[in-house]
């Protein structure tokens, strides 16, 4: 039926995520130097901020024991407890955490600090989250993506965040590092 759109088809064609990668740094490239191509003018609504994180991390532990920590609510809870967040005595909400093992199920971290859906869920490989946090405007979801690669007996965690506040850049990537990574590994360690 003509207007329909095959969705499987546009999967299949996807681009990789260092084709997007790549697109999105000419994109800002293009910004940057002023070498916007016409068909990105303002009067189509294209909005210029380009804010991205990508971080690899290398956890000692297999896939399962690093995807189990993430959407585990007990074990993701003893990971809040080793984060820089708590152990700087940061006043969280006093929500349990809670973490739906199921697409489209909602999670809850840090006291309710940070909520939000699971998307895709493939055990041991990928958990892709919209994600955010309490103090942004309602309605403002992030995309956080962990995608989870055996390496040996280790585990390497591909990590991009996508879709958030531009000014919130700097303060995101050093909190995923301080309380994300570094305490799960010390969890898994």
């Amino acid at each position: 039926m003509m207007g329909e759109i095959n969705y499987r088809a546009l999967l299949d064609v996807a681009p990789t995520r260092r084709q997007l990668i790549v697109g999105a740094a000419v994109v800002c490239g293009a910004i940057a130097v002023g070498q916007v191509p016409a068909w990105a003018s303002d009067d189509l609504g294209i909005s210029h901020t380009c804010a991205a994180i990508h971080q690899e991390v290398v956890f000692k532990a297999n896939a399962k024991r690093v995807y189990d920590a993430l959407i585990d609510a007990k074990q993701f809870d003893k990971v809040i407890q080793l984060s820089a967040a708590v152990k700087s005595g940061a006043k969280l909400g006093d929500k349990p955490t809670e973490i739906s093992r199921d697409a489209g199920g909602a999670f809850t971290l840090y006291g309710g600090y940070i909520t939000g859906r699971q998307i895709e869920l493939a055990p041991n490989q990928r958990i892709v989250q919209a994600w955010r946090t309490g103090g942004w405007d309602p309605g403002v979801y992030s995309i956080a993506r962990f995608e989870l690669t055996g390496q040996g007996s280790d585990t390497k965690l591909v990590f991009d965040h996508t879709g958030f506040p531009e000014s919130l850049a700097e303060h995101l990537a050093t909190g995923w590092k301080i309380n994300y990574w570094e305490p799960l590994a010390k969890y898994l360690g």
